[in-house]
């Protein structure tokens, strides 16, 4: 009885509205009962309260293709075996779902293009036609990425993950001028149900869409090809077609036993790569079909990708951010830049790797990726924020040098290392998206000798002076990334000292570079940086109404940094206090007792303490004892949102105003029993705060 309360639950929670994460939490990779999986699948779909859609079809079979159609749904249900009146049924809805499907979209049906396969496992739901309907129109909608046909955009994609896990298995296939079109094409038009078995379908769709994750079908299909290399690396000698039968078929062998173990993997390989991957080609893939010149020559960017590209927000938060998941991504960077531009400014962290030297001085190139490949080893067994077994390789940003950043990293992938991306951007991606907080995030920072200072400079006499960078970044992050990346400088640059000595006199210094003024830079480390009244031309509320407000929101995402375990003010140092005496302060205007909530979904014991100036979060430790983990100026709150099904979950977003509307750079999550006398008491005294800094 015990072992199927969740069974009892699931059941509940349907009758209760609830929504995708509500059947993950419960379900937690079970098979579903059949009798419940219609209900849930349309849950997770979001079309539970969908309007009949089909009650507009007009039943006119007139499309120009509805004969080609008609075969093809009668020969692929003759294949199903189903008795003749059955039969019948499921050819006359097919055809009736698919025609209003193109009438609706204004959409041309073709031949094999997914259609019929992706709609006969919902057949086996025994929904109505028009249930049937919306199921199908959400599975296209929200999981089969845009331009699925030969040399599409998405195969290009694939390529780049399966160069990026494999690259011997991605160079023995590019040899055979085998593209991922060729193979993959029907797995991803159908989510491989072209390819498999009813069984396996329905047991894949029921963790599919519980996981709500779009890309999770370039992972199912990435690890179909890595559990079949070994084959397909014996059939080196085979001809194009013979390969390409192969992979074609390799899903064929999945059984519904395999297919738990087959999806956690993906996952697994998910966790395992950059989240660029995801964030740069989401819309790209998943959003509205987009055509315009700009979403082609993206499209071309991604065909001629050296490798898979890391975006700049993404790398400064992944060496700034502790991970208590272990097989999480962390980069160990490598900046190819000349010499000279490297002792001009450059990350604490990244090993420099002179990429001058690949043609002028071979054997100190040599010397050098040893080097480098010995000072990763060792700064991920030290743990080191600067050591990842995954390497991200960084040139200028300029065309003239980074023809030889893109040398350096094709010679490591033709030796089929593993793990290898490029920053987007280069150095100069940097040096912008830390805009005025150079001089806290930069190591030897040269304004006269860095050549992106130098640009900017040129820029600003031809044009109005640049306005300050708004990217998505915050005071906080760069005083953690500087607390972060600062006090692992002289370790880092240590242990590279200790692993090679660049021979070149003048194109290949020594990672050291110059730390005269080390010291200097570690001292500001003290200094809390905010958004302030007196920074952003002036103040920061100058002309603009009162931007914080208790919302009644459903949806407390956000395009800021992710939620973080981590120091958010250098000078807080996550300090350790008593917590009766805590309370004691004279400052304290009132405290809550709370649980901070995390995007991992982890909750922890803490208390919400307001003063006059700012929030502090304590987390309980036990013994009397809490941890500062957050100080946060009430002047940075610009908005406090409450989910609409639990008033008691709050959400406080922080950031500034941007124009008409708010640019929000990092948010904390509470679920605090008396809620809305909190929100009203921090709403009280921002309003005191803002009026004392106007």
């Amino acid at each position: 009885m015990e072992e199927n309360m969740w069974i009892i639950e699931l059941e509940s929670a349907l009758l209760d509205d609830c929504n995708v994460n509500d059947i993950y939490g419960i379900c937690q990779g079970k098979a579903l009962p059949e009798a419940l999986r219609p209900d849930v699948w349309q849950v997770c779909l979001d079309v539970r309260h969908k309007s009949d859609q089909m009650s507009l079809f007009n039943e006119i079979y007139d499309l120009p293709f509805q004969s080609q159609l008609r075969e093809d749904c009668q020969r692929h249900v003759d294949r199903m075996g189903n008795d003749e009146e059955d039969k019948v049924s499921v050819v006359s809805d097919l055809e009736s779902i698919i025609t209003f499907y193109c009438k609706n979209r204004n959409l041309q049906y073709e031949p094999e293009n997914g259609w019929i396969e992706l709609l006969l496992p919902l057949f086996a739901l025994k929904l109505n036609r028009s249930d049937t309907f919306n199921l199908f129109e959400s599975i296209r909608d929200t999981y089969i990425p845009k331009g699925c046909r030969p040399k599409g955009n998405v195969f290009h994609v694939f390529r780049l993950l399966l160069l990026y896990h494999d690259p011997e298995l991605c160079t023995i296939l590019d040899t055979k001028k085998i593209t991922p079109d060729m193979y993959s094409l029907t797995w991803f038009q159908s989510l491989f149900a072209s390819c498999s078995s009813l069984s396996v379908i329905i047991a894949m769709w029921d963790l599919y869409f519980q996981n709500a994750d779009p890309f999770m079908v370039f992972f199912l299909a990435l690890l179909i090809l890595i559990n079949g290399r070994e084959q397909i690396l014996q059939m080196r000698s085979s001809s194009k077609e013979e390969i390409v039968k192969f992979l074609s078929n390799m899903p064929v062998a999945l059984e519904v036993d395999d297919v738990p173990d087959f999806c956690s993997l993906a996952q697994y390989y998910a966790l395992k790569t950059p989240t660029s991957f995801k964030t740069d080609y989401l819309k790209a893939l998943y959003g509205k079909q987009n055509d315009s010149p700009r979403s082609q020559e993206e499209a071309s960017k991604v065909s001629q990708a050296l490798c898979l590209p890391v975006s700049v927000y993404e790398l400064v938060e992944n060496s700034a951010t502790e991970f208590p998941v272990p097989d999480a991504v962390r980069f160990f960077l490598v900046d190819c830049r000349p010499a000279e531009q490297y002792n001009a400014g450059h990350l604490s962290t990244a090993f420099h790797l002179d990429c001058n030297l690949m043609l002028q001085e071979p054997i100190a190139f040599a010397t050098a990726v040893q080097g480098l490949l010995t000072a990763q080893r060792q700064a991920i067994e030290a743990n080191s924020n600067a050591g990842g077994e995954h390497l991200c390789f960084m040139g200028s940003g300029r065309v003239e040098e980074d023809q030889y950043t893109h040398m350096v990293v094709a010679s490591f992938l033709q030796k089929n290392t593993h793990y290898v991306s490029l920053l987007t951007g280069g150095y100069a991606s940097i040096h912008d998206y830390f805009g005025d907080h150079m001089a806290d995030c930069l190591e030897d920072h040269n304004v006269r000798k860095c050549l992106v200072c130098q640009q900017h400079n040129v820029q600003q006499t031809k044009s109005a002076p640049l306005k300050a960078s708004s990217g998505p970044s915050s005071s906080d992050l760069f005083s953690k990334f500087s607390a972060a990346m600062k006090s692992k400088s002289a370790e880092v640059k240590g242990k590279l000292l200790d692993i090679i000595v660049n021979p070149s006199a003048n194109g290949g210094a020594a990672p050291s570079g110059s730390n005269s003024n080390s010291n200097g830079a570690q001292a500001t480390l003290s200094q809390e940086r905010h958004v302030s009244a007196k920074e952003r031309n002036g103040k920061r509320y100058r002309n603009v109404a009162p931007v914080f407000s208790i919302d009644d929101e459903n949806d407390d995402a956000f395009d800021g940094p992710a939620e973080r375990d981590a120091p958010q003010l250098a000078g807080d140092g996550k300090e350790i206090v008593n917590l009766n005496h805590y309370f004691k302060t004279a400052d304290i205007i009132n405290a809550f007792k709370c649980q901070e909530v995390h995007m991992s979904g982890y909750m922890y014991d803490s208390h919400l303490i307001i003063t006059p100036g700012h929030l502090v979060v304590l987390r309980e430790l036990g013994r009397g004892q809490a941890q500062i983990m957050v100080r946060r100026p009430l002047a940075s709150i610009v908005k406090i949102t409450a989910k609409k099904r639990h008033r008691d979950l709050i959400t406080f977003k922080y950031g500034f105003p941007d124009g008409d509307g708010l640019l929000i750079t990092d948010m904390d999550r509470f679920l605090i029993p008396n809620a809305a006398e909190a929100t009203a008491l921090v709403s009280k005294h921002i309003v005191k705060v803002l009026d004392n800094a106007n």
